[in-house]
């Protein structure tokens, strides 16, 4: 008896043993859920924020083109971003984000149609990352679109975009945020994607550019037609969302947001995505002063935000919030000193989108080792270090592949389906000749 007893004892006192241990696992299973639903939430709204950037390139590119162009632009926005989101899913997603992956890294072999697979170790639901980086992908597919404008014809756009977006784009992603070659490697970062996005987007809109041609009557006798845009507030307006926009592009692209660090990261990341852009806007409008005698040109001022946007994208969290509105400042700079060189090669871009974009995403890129402390080799021991030689293969990967990629899809859409409009239905406007109705009827 004396036995049992004791054994009772002894097993009565395993007892808040066990339950402080299933308590425990309890709240250690709850953390975990807890930090899935703040990530998927990260993912869900940042990509909700984002996708409101299609709205914002719409207005700013439906009121830089002429008014007789300005249904035509609007369409295709609409229309790109559609595109874009059932190529993404057909093929772009498993691109980007490959099982495999052949050529040292360079190339991923995807399993097509994308389809979710939720699991709680992952961190987040599988369908708000595929969201969260389908957005992107039409980013990059907006930046042709402004570049292109006025010109080019409908279907042919179209398709350049479903490439653009089943393959060239998601290769690209790949090479650093699927562990391609640029992540395994070299010492190379791009946060929220500087070149990855939009260095890609810029390639793609200037070799379309080059091909495609000016608009008739840009250039003329060795003299630039300046071809002023149909309504600036809408231009404005058209910046000021993304504006709005670039703060889940940037803050999501933490990718978390369950833990003290990485909400403080994301907080971080709005206030230097704004400071920047807050530098490139004054940079813009002060170097415009003093070259145009004292004018102030808006749009250049709106292409200055856009540019420092550009610019902090691929670093937003590690540079001072003075380092990013410096950062921003000399991607401002860039943009006002860019715009008259691409006329001098006559290179007709309608909105402004190689120099934001390309240029200043190479500059973004390029200065990352600074806020690291990098240097200029390619040693990846410290996977967290990018260096100034590493950052340098990206930019130039990323323009051969892009700029020969896109060259060959433009140049078979040229020979075949054709690209430009006839000079009649290009001067009457695209709105006539492509979509059969006016943006603005009672000013025809």
């Amino acid at each position: 008896m004396s036995s049992l007893v004791k054994g009772i004892r002894r097993g009565m006192a395993l007892v808040p043993l066990a339950a402080f241990g299933a308590l425990g696992a309890s709240a250690q299973e709850a953390s975990e859920v807890s930090a899935y639903v703040d990530s998927s939430y990260l993912f869900l709204i940042g990509g909700l924020i984002v996708m409101f950037m299609a709205a914002g390139f719409c207005m700013l590119e439906a009121g830089l083109v002429r008014k007789k162009n300005a249904a035509m632009q609007s369409m295709k926005n609409v229309a790109l971003f559609s595109v874009a989101g059932i190529m993404f899913w057909l093929v772009g997603y498993n691109m980007a984000y490959p099982g495999a992956t052949i050529a040292g890294g360079w190339f991923g072999i995807p399993n097509f149609i994308w389809t979710p697979a939720d699991d709680l170790g992952t961190g987040y639901a599988s369908a708000s990352d595929w969201f969260f980086q389908m957005v992107f992908v039409a980013t990059a597919a907006s930046i042709v679109s402004g570049t292109v404008a006025e010109r080019v014809k409908l279907w042919p756009f179209l398709i350049f975009t479903a490439f653009l977006t089943a393959f060239i784009y998601p290769i690209v992603a790949s090479w650093e945020w699927g562990g391609g070659a640029l992540d395994s490697q070299f010492a190379f970062s791009d946060f929220a994607g500087s070149t990855l996005v939009h260095s890609t987007g810029g390639w793609a809109a200037l070799v379309g550019a080059i091909i495609i041609g000016p608009r008739v009557g840009k250039f003329v006798n060795g003299e630039v037609h300046p071809m002023p845009g149909s309504n600036i507030p809408l231009a404005a307006l058209g910046t000021f969302i993304l504006w709005f926009g670039w703060f889940g592009f940037n803050g999501a692209s933490q990718l978390a947001a369950g833990t003290f660090d990485d909400i403080n990261a994301v907080a971080m990341i709005f206030a230097n995505t704004n400071m920047a852009a807050c530098g490139g806007v004054l940079a813009a409008m002060i170097l415009t002063a003093i070259l145009y005698k004292g004018k102030v040109d808006a749009t250049m001022a709106f292409n200055g935000a856009i540019g420092g946007l550009v610019s902090i994208t691929a670093e937003p969290l590690m540079p001072s919030m003075g380092l990013s509105i410096l950062i921003g400042a000399i991607g401002g700079v860039l943009v006002v000193l860019t715009v008259p060189l691409l006329d001098k090669l006559k290179i007709d871009d309608v909105v402004g989108a190689i120099p934001a974009h390309l240029v200043c995403g190479i500059w973004g890129t390029m200065i990352v080792p600074l806020s690291h402390g990098g240097g200029f080799g390619i040693d990846t021991t410290d996977a967290a270090t990018p260096s100034y030689l590493g950052q340098f293969i990206g930019v130039l990967a990323c323009g051969i592949f892009v700029s020969i990629a896109s060259a060959i899809v433009w140049m078979a859409l040229k020979v075949t389906l054709g690209v430009r409009p006839s000079e009649e239905e290009e001067l009457a406007g695209m709105d006539k000749s492509e979509v059969g109705l006016e943006a603005y009827p009672e000013f025809g």
